[in-house]
């Protein structure tokens, strides 16, 4: 489990096709740093393994499935990509509870600067709308964030220059795919309604 703070912006080093599965090898050392191969780490909001660890850099690999319901296929060498680590129980919990599982890419709509911050709305897969709540929570590549408006085809969030500065959000241009985790309590809530009726 994560809580969508992410905790350093790494970068793409290599992308090996492996034939059914691509590996992608990122420098970020300090994630690499006590990292282990087995353990769990968030790559943009996607929970994947790492495979191999060496020095300042670790590898994960990501199956077709992986690539083609994240934004994750679309990296190439030099990218700067999240990076979070699972919460430790005992650990402080910021953000809200994210689970590395993408449920849809998103498109940059719009940004909008105001002041160092800016206005980000994006649109949404229509399966996932009846998720967006103003003032409620969604994960962004990995960055929790609060819903600040929602309308017909997504919704918005604003962006501080400290989100802006430590995430890859601040290197997301208007058109860009975004990975979006909704708000797995809502899921729940919706799926025991479903149930009850």
């Amino acid at each position: 489990m994560f809580t969508g703070i992410v905790e350093t912006l790494g970068r793409v080093g290599a992308i090996d096709d492996l034939g059914g599965r691509t590996r992608i090898t990122i420098e970020s050392p300090s994630v690499a740093e006590g990292l282990e191969v087995g353990d769990s780490v968030a790559c943009n909001g996607v929970c994947l393994t790492a495979v191999a660890v060496d020095g300042e850099r670790f590898s994960i690999e990501a199956v077709p499935e992986t690539l083609v319901r994240s934004n994750l296929g679309a990296l190439r060498p030099g990218d700067p990509i999240d990076l979070e680590r699972p919460l430790r129980a005992g650990g402080r919990f910021d953000g809200h509870i994210v689970q590395g599982h993408v449920d849809g890419v998103g498109t940059v709509r719009a940004i909008t600067r105001e002041g160092d911050a800016i206005r980000m709305w994006c649109d949404v897969p229509e399966g996932l709308r009846r998720y967006l709540v103003e003032k409620g929570s969604i994960a962004v590549d990995g960055v929790s964030l609060t819903v600040s408006g929602v309308d017909e085809t997504g919704f918005e969030v604003v962006l501080i220059p400290h989100t802006l500065e430590v995430t890859v959000l601040g290197h997301r241009p208007e058109g860009a795919a975004v990975n979006l985790e909704v708000d797995v309590l809502a899921k729940y809530v919706e799926r025991l309604m479903e149930a009850r009726s």
